[in-house]
C-alpha cells in the first residue's frame, strides 16, 4: 500500500530540500564579490587557492538554482552532481577547520542525500517526465 507512495514521497522530499537549498544560495548569490570570495576559500582544502570569488559564487548557485532543478525534477541528476559537490567541499571545509563530525554533519547529510537521489530519480511527479525525459 504505501509502495504507490513512493513517487508523492519523492515530490515531498525534493521540495523540500530543493526549497531549503533555494533559501540558503539565494542570500549567499546576492552577497557580492566579498561574500563569494569567503565561501571560495573552502578550496583551499582541495588545494585550489585560486579564483575564490569564482568558486564561491559557483557554489551559491549551485545552492540556489541547483536547489530549484532539484526541487522541480528538471536537469535532476546534473543538479544532484552539482549540490553533491558542494556539499563535499562543505563537508571537507568543516572538517579542515577542526569542526569534527558534528559540524560537518550538515553537509555531509545533504550530500548523502543528494548521492540517494541521483541514483533514484526525481519520480514521476517531475518536470523531467512531464516533458518525456523521465527516468523511470
Amino acid at each position: 500500500m504505501l509502495s504507490s507512495k513512493r513517487d508523492l514521497g519523492l515530490l515531498t522530499l525534493r521540495l523540500g530540500i530543493g526549497i531549503m537549498f533555494i533559501l540558503h544560495g539565494y542570500p549567499k548569490v546576492l552577497g557580492g564579490v566579498a561574500q563569494w570570495t569567503q565561501i571560495g576559500s573552502s578550496m583551499q582544502n582541495l588545494g585550489i587557492t585560486f579564483f575564490p570569488a569564482f568558486w564561491g559564487f559557483m557554489a551559491a548557485s549551485s545552492e540556489c538554482f541547483g536547489g530549484f532543478l532539484f526541487a522541480i525534477g528538471f536537469l535532476f541528476r546534473p543538479a544532484c552532481l552539482l549540490l553533491l559537490s558542494t556539499m563535499s567541499v562543505a563537508t571537507l571545509y568543516h572538517l579542515g577547520k577542526g569542526d569534527g563530525i558534528m559540524g560537518a554533519s550538515h553537509a555531509l547529510e545533504a550530500a548523502i542525500v543528494f548521492v540517494s537521489m541521483f541514483l533514484i530519480g526525481p519520480g514521476k511527479h517531475s518536470f523531467s517526465n512531464w516533458f518525456g525525459r523521465g527516468d523511470r
